[in-house]
């Protein structure tokens, strides 16, 4: 009964995907087919077979091994915030982009990023059914994270349509930073940490589709260059006036355009990100006015009761699993899994299915915090009016982040039980 609960909980987790979804008839059923299936193949290798979560881990090492050179920069200038037992979240999750994107520039300016962009996002467009930068972004967001993903990508949002970059904002919603990754394998059983990584990448991949179906033609299916767009058209006005050798700018006036352009972005990721959790905090105050026990983790916990349901639980299990689902969109990942660290692997308390279910739905950044971290990532790269369309569906970020997360862990359910 509980497997069909489950099986009918996937059906409804799509079908409100479709019901709020911006063009019903642009949607890519056969893209969706085909990553679902994909998704429930991968589900199993990861939930069978060790040596698949393997894979998965060796590539966020690789990942995390970026993140610990950039702390040595950190440590030279600021030794006093790594020193700190537990670095605070600029300091861990965004100082590292004055590494991580100065280092990506430096590929794309030298022609190896948008080699692999075009080659990766070919391949996996050819299986997917999605346009080459989107497939591209949703492997390089499932190590990198969401802002350094965003940040790196930097000259392709600026040339793609509003449309397509909203679409790349919600896809931001569903992922995880490599360099955080031990500290989850840590806290919550490590297994199905790493089986969360991959799936919600192919959620999102799956629901950002269905909700905001955009119609790519092939000529806009194309990978952004150094040079291109506007520079192109500067370029061509130096060359008409006898001085093409300028028509690429020296590497060391780009890289130090890159670096100031990555501290000008941590600077409005974290701007975004304090006032965001701020508001949050109000809006639990004036609650608070009218009942002591209104909060925002308490009426969404509410809410999300007959989704937590859907996983295949019973009453009892599925009304705990919504507070840390409300609990968890309020504040983030990291004091769900501190508050569960002791009793996870205790059966009787936290069975093999609900168990599972709970650690993939939490191991990701969709949170109220993260949708100011996306919001201001996106102020610091795109003009007014695609950084005006993303403001304006807050509302379908959040949905986004919240159905790959219920997808990932309902399909997980389908095989742990």
């Amino acid at each position: 009964m509980y497997l069909l609960i489950n099986i009918l909980g996937i059906v409804v987790f799509l079908a409100i995907a479709v019901l709020f979804s911006k063009n019903r008839k642009k949607i890519n059923w056969r893209s969706v087919i085909t990553v679902l299936i994909l998704n429930l193949v991968i589900a199993f290798l990861l939930t069978e077979f060790s040596w698949g979560r393997e894979a998965v881990k060796a590539a966020a090492d690789g990942f995390s091994g970026l993140v610990e050179v950039a702390n040595a920069g950190i440590g030279f200038a600021l030794p006093s915030w790594l020193a700190l037992k537990t670095p605070d979240f600029v300091t861990s999750a965004l100082l590292p982009i004055l590494l991580i994107v100065p280092v990506f520039d430096i590929l794309t300016y030298i022609g190896v990023l948008p080699f692999l962009i075009k080659w990766i996002g070919r391949g996996l467009s050819f299986v997917t059914g999605q346009p080459k930068f989107e497939s591209f972004f949703s492997v390089e967001m499932m190590f990198l994270g969401n802002t350094e993903a965003l940040a790196v990508s930097q000259i392709q949002l600026k040339q793609m349509k509003a449309n397509r970059d909203l679409t790349i904002a919600m896809m931001s919603m569903s992922c995880v930073t490599a360099s955080i990754l031990g500290a989850y394998v840590q806290l919550v059983p490590g297994q199905f940490v790493l089986t969360a990584v991959p799936l919600n990448i192919l959620n999102a991949v799956i629901i950002t589709s269905i909700l905001n179906p955009v119609e790519v033609k092939p000529e806009e299916d194309t990978i952004a260059k150094l040079g291109s767009s506007s520079d192109v058209a500067d370029a061509t006005a130096e060359a008409a006036d006898g001085d093409s050798d300028k028509g690429r700018e020296p590497f060391f006036s780009f890289l130090g355009d890159s670096i100031l352009g990555a501290g000008k972005l941590i600077l409005i990721i974290t701007a975004n990100v304090i006032a965001f959790v701020a508001l949050a905090a109000l809006i639990d105050k004036l609650l608070g006015f009218v009942n002591p026990w209104l909060s925002l983790e308490h009426v969404l916990g509410i809410i999300m009761f007959p989704f937590a349901w859907l996983m295949g639980l019973d009453v009892h299990h599925a009304f705990e699993f919504a507070q840390f689902m409300g609990k968890k969109l309020v504040t983030n990942e990291f004091v769900i899994m501190q508050q569960i660290t002791k009793t996870i692997n205790n059966h009787s308390v936290f069975p093999p299915h609900y168990q599972a279910q709970l650690v993939v739905f939490i191991t990701s950044f969709a949170n109220l915090s993260t949708v100011g971290m996306i919001i201001g990532a996106f102020k610091g790269i795109v003009d007014k009016e695609h950084n005006d369309l993303i403001s304006k569906n807050v509302v379908y970020l959040l949905l986004s982040g919240i159905l790959v997360s219920l997808m990932s862990a309902g399909i997980v359910g389908l095989f742990v039980w």
